[in-house]
């Protein structure tokens, strides 16, 4: 299951990168033919796999991110990687950063290894006392 671990996160980074370089060609590459990505605005929006690959050509962009806290649990065929991040997004001249909660489902095909199906990316409530409350409930502690 490390190697697992390992590898899935290595592919998150090389997605962000990708997406920070504006690299549409690797993206593709990474993401499954119908990935979807919610965002969590208010309302949360759906960007499909061309919507997205075309967002990023008319200035939707990640110019900065920086993982924090990295979980990957590997399902079968799929994985789930989890991470706290610190992002800088561009629409044109919107910018939109802060700390942000990453999800990813990376599936296992055949022919191609691992591809990214989801990704939702939602702003972390600042209220640490949210996390320590949380982290009291933890029954492994």
């Amino acid at each position: 299951m490390a190697a697992t671990e390992a590898e899935i996160e290595a592919l998150a980074l090389s997605a962000m990168r990708a997406w920070v370089a504006g690299d549409a060609k690797a993206i593709k590459k990474l993401t499954h033919r119908d990935f979807m990505m919610l965002v969590g605005s208010t309302p949360p929006q759906l960007l499909d796999r061309p919507s997205f690959l075309a967002a990023m050509e008319r200035g939707f962009a990640c110019t900065r991110f920086t993982f924090r806290e990295v979980i990957v649990r590997g399902h079968g065929k799929s994985a789930w990687f989890v991470a706290g991040a610190e992002l800088e997004l561009a629409f044109g001249s919107k910018v939109w950063s802060g700390g942000f909660l990453v999800t990813d489902l990376w599936r296992k095909g055949a022919i191609g290894g691992w591809k990214l199906t989801e990704r939702s990316l939602a702003r972390l409530d600042g209220d640490d006392s949210i996390a320590v409350a949380i982290s009291r409930l933890q029954l492994w502690k």
